[in-house]
């Protein structure tokens, strides 16, 4: 990692990187549950984990659709540097292109992105932060 002083400004806290993780974890989690069996009809545990499911996905997206566009923009920028799209050097580009390309529909596209836990646990890993 570049210096301290190298490093860029991220635009949004760690606090609320981290709880968007660990929301996109449960998500992925139940999301991962659901390809795994047929769901049972005898099963009243069944409809709960669905509800679950749309639950934390309705309040991940009402989270970042709160977000201000310079929050929403890094999320998805640190996203792409998890995946490796960008590279800490160029986040400004990240940013920049995030707003370009997402902000209309921020919520739907972070939310649809499979890993997106991993990749903003990455992004700030690249960022010397962690959510530990």
């Amino acid at each position: 990692m570049a210096d301290e002083d190298d490093v860029p400004e991220l635009g949004i806290s760690t606090e609320t990187v981290c709880w968007v993780i660990a929301r996109a974890r449960a998500f992925d989690a139940k999301e991962a549950g659901d390809g795994d069996s047929d769901p049972d009809e005898d099963d009243p545990e069944a409809h709960l984990l669905e509800e679950e499911g749309d639950t934390i996905a309705e309040e991940l997206r009402d989270a970042i659709a709160e977000m201000n566009e310079d929050q929403q923009a890094a999320l998805i920028a640190l996203a792409w540097i998890g995946r490796g799209e960008f590279d800490v050097s160029e986040w400004d580009e990240a940013v920049h292109t995030a707003k370009e390309r997402n902000l209309r529909n921020a919520d739907d596209y972070l939310v649809g992105m499979p890993l997106l836990g991993d990749y903003l646990e990455e992004g700030l890993s690249a960022f010397g932060l962690s959510c530990g």
